[in-house]
């Protein structure tokens, strides 16, 4: 019987985007024949343990994030696979998701909505941070306009404390022109600049509309409001990753060159959800709006909460979004009953008191004329998807 090759896989699963790796190694060894896998316990970036020194495997797929890694994985002399931007250990192959091709997404997610001002912030320790703003920048600029960079501190090599930086995103935040559309370079650098937008009562995405990278969907949707985030094809990098390796592991010559792959679209959530407003009147009337749908107001009170007569409010609104005042009230309920019922098992009664609808039945009927199905039918075919 042929024994099955023995792979370590020195990849954290503490984050979205780590564990979409492990996934994609996972679907390959499903598709093609069994792999004898050994995952550590291992923070990104952790240096490896002795064991590496002496391990007798046959291949290694590995975030290569410092020399010492880099060190250890090429001493192993066994095949081995780098799915590390840090680019570290150039004479391995490389898969990576393809950082020009998600700065271009980010970039005309922003342009679309309108917005002429731009901004990047990223983190300059990282590669594909730096990458991923040149490729913005340059995506703006082709474009006609012009990008602020957020100014970081020259040579740092560890995490600034939160306080300190919290301060820094907050002064850069303010200078910024406004509406701007903001590109982070993951995540958790856009989950940072919400919370400092709300700390000092900068509205998203009416002011600042905010970007992030990974699509990481505990993070996303605990955030408020709700990131919109680049989709990176994180299955497919560890799926053809594992494919290199075993390629590798039969004999095979593999070129060190770059694997890039490229993201799979983009998650809108509210931090996006606008077209760029130029009336302040009409981008408070979107803020009153969005700040209270689902505390059953209506279009009397918007005209109470801004100076303009309904027909103005209505003519703007069109020019500007594209939907009357009430469409844009029915389509925040609308979206927050979806969340409702992909999210909980609340009844439709629950769910229309929540949203303000006074009744489930017209909830009912709001809802199948926006979808096309009942709410029970989109709850039913949500759970089955999961």
């Amino acid at each position: 019987m042929k024994q099955r090759p023995s792979i370590a896989l020195l990849i954290e699963s503490s984050n979205s985007y780590a564990r979409g790796l492990l996934r994609g190694v996972m679907s390959y060894i499903h598709e093609h024949h069994p792999w004898s896998i050994y995952l550590p316990e291992h923070g990104r970036g952790s240096v490896p343990v002795n064991w590496l020194n002496s391990w007798n495997g046959d291949g290694i797929i590995a975030r290569i994030e410092n020399e010492k890694i880099a060190e250890a994985v090429v001493n192993c002399g066994v095949p081995a696979v780098d799915v590390s931007a840090a680019r570290l250990a150039p004479s391995l192959p490389w898969v990576e998701t393809d950082d020009r091709a998600i700065a271009t997404l980010a970039a005309q997610h922003l342009i679309e909505r309108g917005f002429q001002h731009y901004a990047f912030c990223g983190d300059d320790r990282f590669n594909w941070s730096r990458w991923r703003e040149d490729h913005f920048q340059s995506c703006i600029k082709a474009a006609g306009y012009t990008c602020q960079i957020y100014p970081q501190a020259k040579g740092r090599k560890k995490t600034i404390p939160w306080e300190q930086e919290q301060r820094r995103l907050s002064e850069w935040i303010r200078q910024l022109p406004k509406p701007v559309g903001i590109m982070a370079c993951y995540d958790i650098k856009a989950q940072q600049l919400l919370d400092v937008c709300r700390t000092i009562n900068v509205s998203v995405p009416e002011e600042v509309a905010i970007i992030g990278v990974d699509n990481d969907e505990i993070l996303c949707n605990l955030s408020e409001p709700p990131l919109s985030s680049v989709i990176p094809n994180t299955r497919l990098t560890g799926y053809e990753a594992a494919a290199l390796l075993d390629r590798m592991i039969a004999g095979q010559t593999v070129s060190s060159e770059a694997h890039l792959i490229k993201p799979l679209g983009i998650e809108t959530r509210q931090s996006t959800d606008i077209q760029a407003i130029d009336d302040k009147f009409i981008s408070e009337a979107v803020r009153f709006i969005r700040q209270h749908a689902c505390d059953g107001i209506n279009v009397q009170n918007v005209l109470k909460h801004v100076p303009l007569s309904r027909r103005v409010l209505e003519s703007r609104f069109q020019k500007f979004i594209g939907r009357s005042p009430h469409e844009e009230i029915m389509r925040i309920r609308l979206d927050r009953v979806k969340q409702l019922l992909e999210e909980t098992d609340l009844s439709l009664t629950a769910i229309a008191e929540r949203t303000g609808f006074r009744h489930p039945e017209y909830l009912n009927v709001a809802f199948k004329k926006q979808t096309g199905t009942t709410p029970g039918s989109f709850r039913r075919k949500q759970k089955q998807t999961r």
